[in-house]
């Protein structure tokens, strides 16, 4: 897949050539202005290349129009970075829901999309009720769980998930990738995971995509990046990944009988 998307003299992304394997999970991560976010709504035909192809199983879906594009909408879905504004703040929980079947002309009858609404809901570990209440009425975390319904509701095959924690408390962050790394298990989607956040990606990917300006940096299994990373930028990025030390055996300087303050 090689896209390249120009604006006046900016190349947002420029030559990248990227497969993505049935069942992975692949983070694609960068700094701010890397062009990640750019490059997943090309994959997902939300943006469209001024050149280069983008490739569904082998089919040239670049210029996917009509039935096939609803199509394709239905196989690969999106889970925004923002769960506030990625929801309707006039329309209910259980109607945002609602709407994917209503667009593609599935479960005509009112009382099968309501039931199928709770069991999204169910299914992201959240209360069937909460489909009475507006989005202002939920937490941060609330909200993006709803907005993984909605991304799994049509069963795609590819989930393409753009900094889905970075807006929420670190309290939440890991409960949310837990649910992804369980609906993924479920499921058997494919895993797209944009982060900036190394430590998030290594916790839930199987290869790493690395981007700067634009272009790819490196690919690589998330492992072997850690252990040997083969760019620059990519050793300065995992040099900035906080690290936390390991607890001194009970005894040793700074160990388990240090003063309490010691310790976080």
């Amino acid at each position: 897949m090689l896209l390249r998307r120009r604006l006046g003299e900016v190349a947002a992304v420029d030559g990248v050539s990227l497969s993505v394997l049935e069942g992975e999970s692949l983070g694609i991560v960068g700094e701010t202005g890397s062009g990640k976010s750019t490059l997943a709504r090309m994959l997902l035909n939300l943006l469209e290349p001024t050149s280069g192809v983008v490739r569904w199983r082998g089919e040239d879906v670049t210029h996917a129009r009509g039935a096939r594009l609803a199509e394709l909408r239905r196989a690969r879905q999106l889970v925004f970075q923002d769960p506030a504004g990625s929801l309707n703040p006039r329309k209910t929980v259980g109607a945002a829901l609602a709407d994917p079947f209503l667009i593609h002309g599935l479960l005509p009858e009112r009382a099968a999309r309501a039931r199928r609404v709770g069991e999204l809901l169910e299914q992201v570990g959240l209360d069937a009720a909460l489909a009475n209440r507006y989005p202002h009425e939920l937490s941060g975390g609330m909200r993006q769980r709803v907005g993984i319904a909605r991304a799994i509701a049509l069963g795609p095959e590819l989930l393409v998930a753009d900094e889905p924690v970075s807006a929420l408390d670190v309290s939440i962050q890991a409960q949310i990738l837990t649910l992804l790394r369980q609906l993924r298990r479920e499921l058997g989607l494919t895993l797209v995971l944009i982060a900036h956040d190394l430590a998030v990606v290594r916790h839930m990917c199987d290869r790493v995509a690395v981007m700067r300006g634009g272009r790819l940096v490196e690919v690589a299994p998330v492992e072997q990046l850690y252990r040997a990373p083969q760019a620059d930028y990519t050793r300065e990025l995992l040099a900035a990944v906080p690290r936390i030390p390991s607890p001194s055996p009970p005894g040793a300087p700074g160990g388990a009988q240090s003063s309490p303050s010691s310790s976080t």
